[in-house]
């Protein structure tokens, strides 16, 4: 256990900066780090030296991130020793440095005469004296790739702007008020842990309690208790595995989860109320929105409310967005309230993609950025998805919803664990209907058994997979997430 005060973390990471600043060539840094006190003072001093920190995932492959490292152009990597040691097939440039050794060279005198500065020095002084930018608004801050669940990884372009806008609007909401302490344990790569769990409270003063895997559940149960945590962030796969593993009483000083990256299913809120008493706030983002929406998030006399008639919902939009829902063929504006693709303006709002000028112009129109969500508006402005639009298959000239399809699987054969996800569907070309629906599942499902019992629930045939395609559990990515891109590897 270490603790380690803004003060000093703000002294540390001025230190590295002095350090770098002749030492460190190059626009854009390439960081692989877990969240923690690496990762924070190593992305801080990067912005302060004017630098773009590259978070980059160390989990995808060896192709994936040497594509990552080429579009960014990256020739140095800060890592720790002991992370380069456990992923030796990771593509490190030649100019790797270990964050631990770069942090003792620059010194404990030097490292404590910049604290005694920060104490001592007018606030006002202090970016003059440490030669910190004064100017960032539309000039890159952060490059960000998607994750690669459904496609290769992209480079989202993020300014000053679009993060400081989006820790303006996460604050507006008061969900995450200074003196709270959030249970930060989401990848840094990833836009939910870079924005959320790392720039917002270095902002505006939440405490973040670190630890470097999102994915030991009995570990992170056992810190939530003893550091007494407020709010716990994640996505819903992250969050299934506390109700088997951890104990009602050591997630009872939670005031709250926050759920985000994928569908909050209604029975794995329910099944966190129940355990733990905890209820989850479920939220929206993209990496190209920097990444939150919007929040189903209200606050009332006795903590956090959710309407039970909302449950389902993502939420209001983050002030400062603005959104219009158009057909899928992009030629014709629906109301809020009709289904549709989900485009979005605001200043949280990225501009481009890295170096591909074909990507943005699909992603954005006329300063729209068209979101892939099929999604709608209640009376109430309340927004629910229904899914990414690479998650619905074109049959018969019909929108097919993967989402609802593994509901019906779900409720079909008697799959109520929230803790466990057991089947995917997915699309796969074919030669006489352009398209057929494959079910990937850990579970034995007999093929005849799954259309009878479908059609017995009138399912539409279009919708009955059929294809079954065992596997002995479906692949997720480190963020929790399920990993859409290989579950497609696995069917084709």
């Amino acid at each position: 256990r270490r603790v380690m005060k803004a003060g000093l973390v703000l002294a540390v990471a001025l230190s590295l900066a002095g350090r770098w600043r002749r030492r460190l060539p190059g626009r854009r840094i390439g960081v692989v780090l877990p969240p923690g006190i690496g990762g924070t003072v190593v992305n801080l001093a990067l912005v302060i030296l004017d630098k773009t920190p590259v978070n980059l995932n160390f989990t995808i492959g060896r192709a994936a991130a040497q594509s990552c490292i080429r579009q960014s152009g990256l020739e140095t990597v800060i890592t720790a020793g002991r992370l380069r040691e456990k992923y030796p097939d990771f593509p490190w440039p030649d100019d790797t440095r270990d964050v631990v050794d770069e942090i003792a060279a620059c010194g404990k005198f030097r490292i404590m005469g910049r604290l005694l500065s920060i104490r001592l020095l007018p606030v006002s002084w202090l970016p003059g004296w440490f030669r910190v930018p004064r100017k960032g608004g539309d000039r890159e801050a952060a490059l960000l790739f998607t994750s690669g669940s459904s496609g290769d990884p992209k480079g989202v372009v993020l300014t000053h702007r679009n993060i400081m806008a989006n820790t303006a609007q996460i604050s507006k909401t008061g969900i995450l008020p200074s003196g709270c302490s959030v249970m930060a344990c989401l990848p840094i790569f990833h836009s939910f842990g870079f924005t959320v769990t790392m720039w917002y409270p270095m902002i505006s003063g939440v405490t973040i309690v670190s630890y470097p895997s999102p994915l030991e559940t009995k570990k992170l149960a056992e810190i939530i208790f003893s550091e007494g945590v407020d709010v716990l962030v994640g996505s819903a796969t992250f969050l299934r595995p506390f109700l088997k593993r951890a104990r009602p009483e050591q997630l009872a000083g939670l005031k709250f989860a926050v759920a985000g990256a994928e569908r909050l299913s209604d029975a794995l809120y329910r099944a966190f109320m129940e355990r733990f008493g905890v209820p989850i706030v479920q939220g929206y983002g993209l990496t190209e929105t920097s990444p939150v929406v919007s929040i189903n998030y209200r606050e009332g006399a006795d903590g956090v409310e959710k309407d039970p008639e909302k449950l389902g919902s993502v939420g209001l939009l983050l002030e400062g967005l603005e959104a219009r829902i158009v057909s899928v063929e992009g030629d014709q504006d629906l109301s809020l309230g009709d289904t549709g693709i989900l485009w979005l303006r605001g200043p949280n709002v990225f501009g481009g993609y890295l170096d591909n000028e074909d990507r943005t112009r699909e992603a954005i129109r006329d300063g729209w950025f068209i979101t892939g969500d099929v999604a709608h508006f209640d009376a109430d402005g309340f927004l629910y998805l229904e899914g990414r639009l690479s998650r619905f298959s074109k049959i018969g000239g019909e929108m097919v919803p993967h989402g609802l399809i593994e509901e019906q699987i779900s409720r079909l054969f008697g799959w109520n664990d929230p803790a466990e996800q057991v089947c995917v569907v997915l699309g796969r070309p074919d030669e006489a209907k352009g398209e057929i629906l494959v079910l990937l599942t850990a579970r034995k499902v007999d093929l005849a058994d799954l259309r009878i019992g479908l059609r017995a629930a009138q399912v539409p045939n279009l919708w009955i997979p059929r294809v079954i395609c065992e596997v002995e559990s479906i692949p997720t990515l480190a963020t929790g997430k399920c990993d859409l891109r290989s579950c497609q590897i696995l069917v084709e």
